[in-house]
């Protein structure tokens, strides 16, 4: 395939049946069933991800985007994002990467631009391997509980009232994603940020 300007999307998680329904997954849902919607296949593996090619017919233009999940555990996941990112020739600013987020409340997105990792893991080993923090972040919230220390709770699964508000989060996400790919990140900030 010869791609001119690609799009990559970056859905964070756990590989792994184990995982899989996990909260820390919530950024492998999202690029799931966003690929599903567009009818985009993770048909196969490189360096590290399953990735998926599509291309999208935006009001502004056709977009080639790149769906990819790292299959290295979280705290690697910045060794196969920069890999993609030099094999395909794609800048930060084209790079959108989703994940969970335990300071937003169930089902709550926000979008960010640039900034520190948070404290979560995947973003901080993304930032570390490409050395800058200005790439889009699409962030899905999962709560917290006090009960539980964050490194066990993000391992814990949605009950079915969590689950139902975080379904409708993914819901907002997918459309985010939509005016991110076009460019529209203020549009996208406005429609959402107040939902939560």
């Amino acid at each position: 395939m010869c791609h001119t300007l690609v799009k990559l999307i970056v859905g964070l998680g756990n590989p792994g049946a184990a995982y899989a329904t996990t909260k820390h997954n919530v950024g492998f849902w999202v690029v799931d069933l966003f690929g599903k919607k567009h009818h985009i296949v993770f048909s196969h593996r490189e360096v590290n991800s399953q990735i998926g090619w599509g291309n999208l017919k935006m009001p502004t233009g056709a977009v080639d985007v790149l769906l990819a999940k790292p299959l290295t555990f979280m705290n690697k996941s910045g060794d196969a994002v920069c890999r993609l990112l030099e094999i395909h020739g794609i800048s930060l600013s084209d790079m959108i990467v989703v994940h969970d987020d335990l300071d937003l409340a169930c089902g709550s997105i926000r979008i960010r631009t640039k900034g520190r990792s948070g404290g979560h893991r995947g973003v901080a080993s993304i930032i570390e391997k490409v050395g800058a923090d200005g790439f889009l972040r699409l962030k899905v919230g999962i709560g917290r509980d006090p009960s539980i220390g964050p490194s066990d709770y993000v391992l814990t699964r949605f009950n079915a009232e969590e689950e139902q508000r975080v379904m409708g989060g993914i819901e907002h996400g997918m459309e985010a994603l939509g005016l991110l790919l076009e460019g529209r990140i203020a549009t996208a900030m406005n429609q959402f940020h107040p939902l939560s």
